[in-house]
């Protein structure tokens, strides 16, 4: 095996591991070491990160972007409301209702693109996001352990509109600052850290004045649940290092492959170590959600060739034109 390709073996076993071993971690965290603040456990996975981005861009990862810090306030703000829905969702829900609402971002993102930005996707992308939203529903409507709180669809609801939007976002932010993703959360993760910092006193039981084993104060901080949060901030730092690495040593299309082949490690996970219930219907659903998601990642990544090969070939025929 070459070395390019051995790197590429790698950097997706790294993210495989990381990406599912933080959704596994994080719910270790809330569920079994009782740890429920989620916007503090977000703040300490955003400082690790911090911390981290200055790290890789000292060993030249990436290159350092001066950005003036009023253009990231919003993009800042936007990862501060779907880092702690997305967290909260998992707090809350399955594991498996979780991964499923992850699944439906990519829908959610092309019905916010159509209905405010006037995107419209061809028909062959609107089908395999029509298969996705039916299998999604499937999987959802018949979670026993989700259909009976209210809330926790909600919450749900929440965490899948503001993941689409973060990624709207930044995904335009890019473009306009002309920056990389890892420049970008170089940049922006300080202005997250201190908003994150103003909002657990009002959005955490504190314990000011009586600090209960239910409230961040009075919480009993052995060692063991100190080790699964360390744990689960440093996968989440690692998960942005590998995705960086994995994008840029392989494909778009083995990206995508790495990304369905966590959503059935995350899936199986969560009926092995959290009891989550896999009753036939669910299984269809899930399923069928992740047919459509294959679907339209291949079709996606169809047009996005077909777009680059016709960029490369308009110049060629444009001199052609008018040398003739």
């Amino acid at each position: 095996m070459r070395s390019h390709e051995l790197k590429a073996l790698l950097y997706g076993v790294m993210n495989i591991a990381t990406a599912s071993g933080i959704v596994f971690a994080n719910k270790a965290v809330f569920q079994v070491f009782g740890f429920r603040f989620t916007s503090a456990l977000t703040w300490i996975h955003t400082i690790f990160t911090l911390v981290g981005m200055r790290l890789f861009c000292k060993m030249g990862m990436f290159e350092h972007k001066e950005i003036p810090k009023l253009k990231l306030v919003p993009l800042a703000a936007a990862y501060v409301g779907y880092i702690v829905l997305c967290n909260l969702n998992l707090n809350i829900n399955t594991v498996g209702f979780y991964q499923v609402s992850k699944i439906a971002v990519a829908p959610a993102v092309l019905g916010i693109e159509a209905s405010f930005f006037g995107k419209r996707a061809s028909r062959r992308v609107t089908l395999s996001v029509v298969v996705v939203c039916l299998g999604v529903g499937l999987a959802t409507v018949t979670d026993t352990q989700v259909g009976a709180s209210a809330m926790g669809l909600l919450i749900g609801l929440g965490a899948v509109i503001s993941t689409s939007m973060y990624q709207i976002f930044a995904g335009t932010s890019q473009k306009e600052l002309q920056a990389g993703s890892m420049q970008l959360l170089h940049e922006y993760t300080p202005l997250a850290a201190v908003m994150l910092g103003l909002l657990i006193p009002v959005l955490e039981p504190m314990g000011w004045s009586k600090g209960g084993p239910d409230t961040l104060l009075g919480y009993e901080y052995r060692l063991s649940a100190l080790v699964a949060i360390i744990l689960s901030a440093v996968l989440g730092l690692l998960v942005s290092l590998s995705t960086f690495l994995v994008i840029g040593a392989t494909s778009s299309l083995t990206y995508n492959i790495v990304g369905h082949l966590k959503t059935v490690i995350i899936l199986t996970g969560g009926c092995m170590f959290f009891g989550d219930e896999m009753p036939t219907k669910k299984f269809i659903g899930i399923l069928v959600s992740l047919g459509g998601m294959m679907w339209y990642s291949q079709i996606r990544l169809q047009e996005t060739t077909r777009a680059k090969q016709d960029a490369e070939t308009l110049p060629i025929s444009s001199e052609k034109a008018i040398k003739t």
